[in-house]
């Protein structure tokens, strides 16, 4: 734990010229305010102010004045970052009003909310491990992104076919450099895909830690002269990039909740009821974690992306997979959340969906052992298996319908969420695309 003496002294001590403030808009883009080291002071006693009413999904120009409260756990000093002008840290900051209380549309505020009510509920700590996947695309030489894959390798290839191995190993390094444990690096199945994992932690933290993440891939890959990008399905017919959401729930003693050894599978009552409430709300779920039109490009058939609301143990045509590991490292792996989703609504939806399973006591959704993409529509429903929406509006009205997910989000957000969602989708609906074109002209 640092206190603000402490952040004063390192910036002195490590030459720290400049910092950046930094919090996250509605849709998960970093947004920042740099400032001098000598206005560290006034920053850390939640002086800064900025304009909220130029950031997606914050307030009217009437209620512009907002302020940045750093929270000092997150000082990183970013050696990533061109220091010729001096170094540059970074301190992750929660976002208030003038009046001195949190702003409600704050995504980070969003997720602490859910997080204060499993505290509630007697249960200490929400651990979550991402498996982020994202594209390399080659540059031109005015470094404007040409969508040709990095390489032509595929999963778990090495080099020579294996193009970006250098870039991989060089972004996991700077990772290392800021704390980041790094537990695998490696090829996934599309040419140029890769997927870089960090060791799981406290939902807060890891969301804080994700944003981090992408903004080392990307400024990496730009020194070699590569485009990073977490779109959810960048090239028709190759792999999609997912962001695989491993979830357990544990008490304050330590003990992973999840796990039960005298359960036939090793799960607890309360990990059945857990996924059972997630599953009960997928459709609404499936607008904050897969929130884009290209998000429901990658949930289709024939890619091992879920497209059916449903649990196993073994089946990855699944929505939520039981990886085989036990004892405190049984999880529960969300499988449709996408790169583009942000971490922290994405999180507290889920969080929410799972405790309301428990708190409820849900009728428990039994697990999938069949291949459910060789099931008629008639015996997936027989077994009360829920198709994913299959499109962004559809999505956005099952959150319509949604009360829990409203309630999670805040007014503030639901209301300029879907708003903002819905102009996306009337934005690519009118759209005439090239396929149109080539197929129609």
């Amino acid at each position: 734990m640092y206190s603000k003496n402490d952040l004063i002294r390192i910036a002195q001590e490590d030459n720290v010229n400049y910092i950046r403030l930094q919090f996250s808009d509605m849709l998960g883009t970093i947004k920042c305010v740099e400032i001098p080291v000598s206005k560290l002071e006034e920053a850390l006693d939640n002086k800064i102010m900025f304009d909220g009413s130029s950031i997606e999904g914050f307030v009217r120009i009437k209620e512009a004045d907002m302020y940045l409260h750093p929270d000092l756990d997150t000082w990183l000093i970013l050696s990533f970052e061109d220091s010729r002008y001096g170094k540059v840290a970074r301190l992750i900051c929660d976002v208030y009003t003038p009046n001195g209380t949190p702003f409600s549309g704050d995504p980070r505020y969003i997720l602490k909310r859910q997080i204060e009510k499993m505290h509630e509920f007697g249960i200490a700590d929400f651990q979550v491990g991402f498996e982020p996947e994202f594209y390399l695309f080659k540059n031109d030489e005015k470094g404007n992104c040409t969508m040709e894959v990095s390489d032509l390798g595929g999963y778990f290839d090495m080099s020579p076919i294996d193009g970006a191995n250098e870039c991989r190993r060089e972004i996991a390094i700077e990772l290392e450099k800021l704390g980041f444990q790094i537990e695998l690096s490696h090829h996934e199945v599309g040419p140029g895909q890769q997927e870089i994992n960090f060791r799981y932690g406290s939902a807060l933290e890891t969301c804080d830690r994700i944003q981090t993440f992408k903004q080392v891939v990307k400024n990496i890959a730009r020194k070699h002269n590569l485009t990073a990008t977490f779109m959810p399905k960048p090239v028709y017919k190759l792999a999609g990039n997912g962001m695989h959401t491993n979830c357990s729930l544990w008490d304050k003693d330590g003990n992973n909740l999840f796990y039960d050894k005298d359960d036939s599978m090793q799960l607890s009552n309360m990990a059945k009821l857990w996924m059972s409430g997630i599953l009960n709300h997928a459709r609404g779920l499936s607008a904050i974690t897969n929130p884009c039109v290209n998000s429901y490009k990658r949930l289709v058939l024939g890619y091992e992306a879920p497209v059916y609301a449903c649990w196993s143990d073994a089946n990855r045509s699944s929505m939520i997979r039981i990886p085989a590991a036990r004892g405190n490292a049984t999880r529960t792996e969300v499988r449709n959340v996408d790169p583009m989703a942000n971490p922290y609504l994405a999180l507290a939806c889920i969080l929410a969906c799972g405790l309301e399973g428990i708190e409820k006591k849900v009728d428990i959704i039994p697990p999938v052992y069949d291949n459910i993409f060789e099931l008629t529509r008639e015996e997936r429903e027989s077994k009360g298996i829920q198709n994913l929406p299959e499109n962004l509006k559809d999505a956005i009205k099952e959150l319509r319908k949604d009360k829990l997910l409203r309630d999670v989000l805040g007014e503030h957000t639901y209301s300029k969420y879907i708003l903002a969602k819905e102009l996306e989708w009337d934005e690519y609906r009118v759209l005439i695309t090239p396929w149109e074109i080539k197929r129609y002209l």
